[in-house]
């Protein structure tokens, strides 16, 4: 996923103009300036605009993010896609991360060097807490329908495939597989796929590892080493895929779930919601069944009505 080696001479050469403005901003700009934890204000916001612009700020981390990884980076998953300043992206970052300074200059010099602090930026670059909830199972009523489902099946010797479209970190598909071995069905009788756009969503998944966060990376890891002690590792496995896009597999899924992304902040259009649905419904089996649910709160219904 990550590259051997960021440096080159149009990122150095932007990241000295940043430095450039950055003794123009210390020059001039009164403080306080920003920090983790600091409490914004109207006032900061501007200053820090006026001074460190986004506008100049954004297109070399931007490149730094293609710089360091193997792919096409999404970067509306990044603090600089909704931020309103770089003061609030600093007053956001983890201290882990912060470098010590509020120079933009520095701390990419820092990431450039620093193999360990750069994987652990990106991963929370890439990866904000925004998009996961805090409880692993925010759909009981589901799982209870599915486990209902899948006993049926098991008991007719079924093998079963199911897929966690929209997967994320992977945590409730890790939360379903544990729920069937509860329920006795082995893991040799089904087979579950996660996918997720992000590739660093996927390897997390599968490492049930997050760098950046070990608060976060401890009781994700309880909940998959109940399934990966069981030796369901087997059974399950996590893939990169674009929704929008339609899939060219032989495969077919019994279960399709798609929990947390139609009718949410990533994907609210009809068009889009509609192309994800048919695309889906095109790797259900002949008697599968797809599963689409969503705990969004504040103004995204506005965009996605029921009646959709």
């Amino acid at each position: 996923l990550f590259s051997s080696s960021i440096t080159s001479a149009g990122l150095n050469r932007s990241i000295l103009k940043l430095q450039q403005s950055f003794d123009n901003f210390i020059e001039y700009c009164p403080a306080p300036w920003s920090a983790p934890g600091l409490q914004l204000t109207p006032e900061i916001h501007y200053q820090s605009e006026l001074w460190l612009p986004l506008t100049e700020i954004r297109p070399v981390f931007h490149h730094f993010y293609q710089s360091s990884l193997n792919y096409q980076p999404i970067f509306a998953s990044t603090p600089f896609a909704n931020a309103a300043s770089w003061a609030e992206i600093i007053c956001h970052m983890p201290s882990a991360l912060f470098c010590g300074t509020t120079n933009p200059a520095t701390i990419l010099k820092r990431l450039q060097t620093d193999l360990e602090l750069r994987k652990k930026f990106i991963f929370w670059s890439f990866m904000p807490r925004r998009y996961y909830g805090n409880n692993p199972d925010r759909y009981p009523g589901q799982t209870r329908f599915i486990l209902n489902l899948l006993t049926y099946h098991e008991s007719k010797s079924v093998r079963l495939n199911i897929l966690d479209a929209a997967c994320g970190d992977g945590i409730g598909t890790y939360m379903l597989a544990g729920e069937l071995l509860k329920a006795g069905i082995a893991p040799n009788n089904f087979h579950m796929e996660g996918w997720t756009l992000d590739p660093l969503e996927a390897w997390s998944a599968a490492h049930a590892s997050f760098p950046h966060d070990p608060d976060r990376e401890a009781p994700f890891r309880r909940i998959a080493q109940t399934v990966l002690s069981s030796s369901a590792d087997i059974s399950i496995q996590f893939k990169q895929a674009d929704l929008l896009n339609p899939h060219t597999t032989s495969k077919t899924f019994d279960l399709i779930l798609c929990n947390g992304l139609l009718g949410g902040p990533i994907i609210n259009s009809f068009d889009e919601m509609n192309q994800i649905i048919k695309n889906l419904t095109s790797t259900l089996d002949n008697k599968g069944i797809l599963l689409a649910a969503d705990c969004f709160h504040g103004g995204w219904n506005r965009n996605a009505p029921r009646r959709t």
